[in-house]
């Protein structure tokens, strides 16, 4: 062999080998070097390089890059609020890419809690990184009916277009802090009771050892309603009216005293029960109580109440909630022996029985929103609020809370909870004697109340 030749060949393939050598990356996985580069490559092969991506598996990468992301997420501490903005903005990031390297067509962000539905293509197309074609460009039709047009001045695709157009959901802050304390001594620390209640007139009613006391949201005036310890007896539940201007009370000793708020007068006092009352419920002017010796008594405060008595029976412990359903047709009962019981008005036996709940059933709450869908919260072996649809009879959902649930009651201006008659604060007691406001929700009106054709409010000017 010619001593030249054979010198210029090994240096070519010590060349080649240097170049084959693995380098690391900034972002930690090894890419080796090509070895076709006119670079790094002696002898010259034209004034054009064209990478070739063939066998880059671009799915495989996605993959480890969202894996990296998370071991980079566990290991960081951030302040509150700044690691959810970051994972939105990785997963738009993230899309965005998906879009133009893949074609998958990604138009929206999906929520990043569900980690199996973050991001879901509308339709995936398949094309390659880099395709060269000697036929011009067409416009693609797309999902909506728009075209592609050739002549568009972004860099990006239609659909990357749409995702970086799409607004995003502003993240909620809550408040730890409650803005109103009030003193509230005597305040009974019992799970079975239902001691607080806010009226539609925004006056809240408290149930304090033998007393009932009001407390005017507007001018903060406190008045004392009614004292039964000259009865010998206390205050077990309170709770209001619809049109807000009746005070149903009960008590230890199982009655249900009827007072006017205004006018600081008892109207009426409904026996019936041998046992404390822990739950009232209003519909309209009839009056539905639930006590510990496991009966439901319903009465119309219009009417004598032997005449327009109604006795339900279907627990077998304590009844620690009740509620109407907005349309009037539906009671919902819960008790210490772990059941749901929802009721109608032509039968004294219940409908519908749920019995998934692990521990008492006191918070209860139909949804305003949707017809039919039923909330309810377990106590401390439970910890849990279930959603319910009462039409089919089928469990919709479950979510663990880590703590037993007291209460719960639906927003009036968004799908979620709330307890204030404005939907805009909560108020809570507690065993240490006090009474805490809360600023949860804003008063903004929800997005499919506000475009329904159905709403009929949206007409009126």
């Amino acid at each position: 062999m010619d001593q030249d030749y054979e010198c210029r060949l090994l240096r070519q393939i010590n060349i080649q080998n240097e170049n084959a050598t693995p380098v690391k990356a900034a972002s930690g996985v090894q890419a080796l070097a090509t070895t076709n580069s006119p670079l790094s490559s002696p002898s010259k092969h034209g004034d054009r390089f064209i990478p070739s991506r063939a066998g880059a598996n671009w799915s495989v990468n996605f993959h480890r890059i969202n894996e990296i992301e998370k071991s980079h997420n566990q290991n960081r501490k951030t302040k509150e609020g700044t690691t959810d903005s970051s994972k939105a903005d990785g997963l738009a990031y993230s899309a965005l890419l998906k879009n133009e390297l893949l074609g998958a067509g990604i138009e929206k962000v999906q929520d990043p809690q569900s980690e199996d539905r973050r991001l879901q293509p509308s339709t995936p197309v398949k094309r390659s990184l880099f395709s060269y074609s000697m036929t011009p460009k067409r416009a693609l039709p797309e999902e909506d009916g728009n075209a592609v047009s050739p002549y568009s001045l972004s860099a990006v695709s239609s659909n990357s277009q749409k995702l970086l157009r799409s607004p995003r959901k502003p993240t909620r802050k809550i408040s730890k802090i409650p803005f109103k304390v009030l003193d509230a001594p005597e305040l009974q620390d019992d799970f079975y009771l239902n001691l607080v209640d806010w009226s539609s007139l925004n006056v809240l009613s408290v149930g304090l050892g033998t007393c009932v006391y009001l407390w005017s949201a507007c001018t903060s005036q406190v008045t004392r309603l009614c004292d039964l310890s000259v009865e010998g007896d206390s205050v077990t539940s309170v709770g209001w009216s619809e049109r807000g201007n009746l005070v149903a009370v009960g008590t230890h000793k199982g009655y249900v005293q009827i007072w006017d708020a205004a006018a600081g007068k008892k109207l009426s006092m409904l026996e019936g029960h041998t046992a404390r009352v822990g739950a009232l419920a209003w519909n309209a002017d009839q009056l539905s109580s639930g006590s510990r010796d496991r009966v439901i008594l319903q009465r119309d405060i219009r009417a004598p109440p032997v005449q327009s008595e109604r006795q339900l029976q279907g627990h077998r412990q304590e009844v620690c909630g009740l509620k109407w359903s907005t349309d009037h047709q539906l009671l919902a009962s819960g008790g210490n022996d772990n059941k749901l019981l929802v009721w109608n008005h032509s039968s004294v036996l219940p409908v519908q029985q749920y019995t998934e709940h692990l521990a008492a059933v006191k918070a209860i709450a139909w949804s305003p929103h949707q017809h039919g869908l039923l909330a309810s919260g377990g106590g401390t072996a439970d910890r849990c609020i279930r959603f319910w649809n009462t039409l089919t009879g089928q469990p919709l959902q479950c979510t663990d809370t880590g703590s037993q649930v007291c209460n719960l009651a639906w927003s009036k201006h968004t799908n979620e909870l709330a307890m204030s008659p404005d939907g805009e604060a909560i108020v809570t007691g507690a065993g240490d004697e006090t009474l805490r406001f809360w600023n949860v929700f804003s008063k903004m009106r929800s997005t499919k109340e506000s475009v329904s054709v159905l709403n009929l409010f949206t007409r009126i000017r």
